[in-house]
């Protein structure tokens, strides 16, 4: 682009319109495009910081990677642990036991996911220990029969560490009256608060030992969790372990586990870019008609350059100058608020909480209360260059038809 193009294009964006209304319209595509940019980078900044958020707090309690058998048992199990803990990928491996049950204190009953771990391995495994809000994970002995309790389950049956509660499991005895259900007394050593609600509402975790006794599994065990040292490789990590276990094993790994969470997150991410890209779609709509009635109102101007030696091109280019003016001042506007707002959604939302009333995020529905934010450098220039791109692509008809205009048609009124 020869310079006297590029001096004419940005004169006519900063000259002062006999035609107010043509300024005002411009002023609105720049916002419109502003708006757009800004909305783009906030919900993406969002929807990031939500998938990070749920799989932190979803690995905070899920192991990578689990071995089980069809069946849900693993009789021989330590050969297995050996296999698994020997795999360089992974930090660590343990046993664990599954199974339902019902928790009774006084007259209020709530079913729960039993859980029999090893509280030195799980402590590795999930680092469950540290979101304990009182007892200990490790008040967890064999023969004890102790149970660390979720926080809204605690809170639900009204139970408190050194309370005495009441399991009752599916497996029982047949009797001449019928199947009765098993029943055993244990003692809450610990609460925990993961902070996702499916967990602190229905999750009790027990000793190992105790589990196998409570549902009369021997020596056998439900499956081996493990954690890997880089989470992103756990599907090649399960794959290779299948490898090397017994036919009547397989490994599954977190995001097979939870790959609907993911899929549901990413999902929503995408749709969300096509619903807000049409911000910036309406907005280059009104570079459109910008451009369309300013070459009607220069139609002299041109005119006289063509007279004076300009070429099609050169005019087509002197209004591209404009469109893409009003399009680079509005991405970048859209870029510094959007980034700003991003950067600070974690004090601007508490705040429009507090001054409304309301919360947003509620606990009892959602994985998550507080809005999380992640902001990524690839997604701000995705979003700036499409913003950019439409705004190119809007100038070209206006342009291409400033191109086509006759120097003796224009004059020929004037």
């Amino acid at each position: 682009m020869r310079p006297y193009e590029l001096l004419i294009g940005l004169r006519y964006t900063r000259a002062q319109r006999r035609n107010h209304f043509i300024s005002f319209i411009s002023m609105i595509s720049m916002l419109g495009i502003a708006l757009g940019v800004a909305a783009l980078i906030i919900v993406l900044s969002v929807m990031n910081g939500f998938q990070k958020e749920i799989r932190a707090r979803i690995l905070g309690i899920t192991p990578h990677l689990q071995v089980t058998s069809e069946n849900g048992q693993v009789s021989d199990w330590h050969p297995i642990l050996d296999i698994v803990s020997a795999h360089p990928e992974v930090q660590g491996a343990s046993p664990y036991i599954t199974g339902q049950g019902m928790l009774s204190l006084d007259e209020s009953v709530q079913g729960v996911m039993v859980r029999g771990i090893l509280p030195e391995g799980e402590n590795k495994l999930t680092g469950l220990g540290d979101k304990m809000k009182a007892g200990k994970l490790s008040e967890l002995r064999p023969g004890e029969f102790g149970i660390v309790l979720g926080s809204d389950l605690a809170r639900a049956l009204g139970a408190h560490v050194g309370d005495n509660i009441l399991l009752i499991t599916p497996q029982g005895q047949i009797t001449p009256a019928g199947m009765i259900p098993r029943l055993k007394q244990f003692h809450v050593v610990g609460i925990f608060e993961i902070g996702m609600s499916p967990y602190d509402n229905a999750l009790a975790l027990i000793h190992l030992n105790d589990a196998q006794k409570l549902y009369r599994m021997g020596e056998a065990i439900s499956g081996i969790s493990a954690r890997l040292k880089d989470l992103d490789r756990a599907q090649r990590v399960s794959m290779e372990l299948e490898g090397k276990l017994p036919n009547n094993l397989y490994a599954t790994d977190w995001t097979r586990q939870n790959a609907n969470y993911f899929r549901a997150v990413q999902m929503e991410k995408k749709m969300m870019f096509i619903i807000l890209s049409l911000i910036v779609a309406v907005a280059a709509f009104n570079i459109v008609s910008t451009l369309v009635m300013a070459v009607t109102d220069k139609q002299a101007d041109i005119a006289i350059l063509r007279t004076l030696g300009a070429s099609p091109s050169s005019i087509m280019k002197i209004f591209m100058v404009q469109g893409v003016l009003i399009g680079l001042v509005g991405a970048v506007i859209g870029v510094i608020s959007g980034v700003i707002i991003a950067l600070n959604i974690g004090t601007i939302v508490p705040f429009i909480e507090h001054i409304l009333g309301v919360q947003f995020l509620a606990k009892d529905v959602y994985f998550i209360t507080d809005l999380p934010s992640d902001l990524q450098k690839s997604d701000v220039i995705v979003v700036a260059a499409f913003s950019f791109a439409i705004s190119l692509l809007a100038t070209l008809y206006p342009s291409w038809r400033a191109s086509k205009i006759q120097p003796a048609e224009a004059l020929r009124y004037e």
